[in-house]
């Protein structure tokens, strides 16, 4: 785990999964509601449209909801995703950039760059980082 530069963070992992799987983990919704969040809307293609539901882990009354857009698709490589935290000001928007590398038949490097003019605070980098890892242990879990 490191930061590349005051507005953006990056993670970078490998899991023994081979990419088309782990590419599927991260678009279909039914794969994402094991490990991302309870509630998903995922339209996987270039322009398509998200909507993430989780239900806050201190307070099961208060659903925090992210939405956005597919800005970037390339199967089984490459997704960029343009977050919005509802009820969130733009400044705590995010572009997220997630790049699934195969090692070989059977492990593939998932690398996410997550870029927000929030991160200009290491207290959100530092979140954020936080919050990553643990997908990305989630999603290890899922499919390892």
């Amino acid at each position: 785990m490191s930061d590349t530069g005051e507005n953006s963070i990056t993670l970078t992992r490998t899991i023994d999964a081979p990419a088309e799987e782990l590419f599927a983990a991260w678009t279909d919704p039914a794969l994402l509601e094991q490990w991302q969040a309870e509630a998903v809307e995922f339209e996987a293609f270039e322009g398509g449209r998200f909507r993430f539901e989780t239900v806050d882990a201190d307070d099961i009354e208060t659903v925090h909801v992210v939405t956005g857009t597919v800005a970037g698709f390339e199967q089984d490589r490459k997704l960029v995703e343009l977050w919005h935290h509802e009820g969130s000001d733009a400044s705590d928007d995010s572009t997220l950039i997630v790049t699934f590398q195969p090692l070989d038949d059977e492990r593939t490097e998932i690398s996410i760059v997550e870029i927000a003019e929030s991160h200009a605070d290491p207290q959100s980098r530092i979140f954020s980082l936080e919050a990553w890892d643990e997908a990305l242990s989630a999603i290890a879990e899922l499919l390892e």
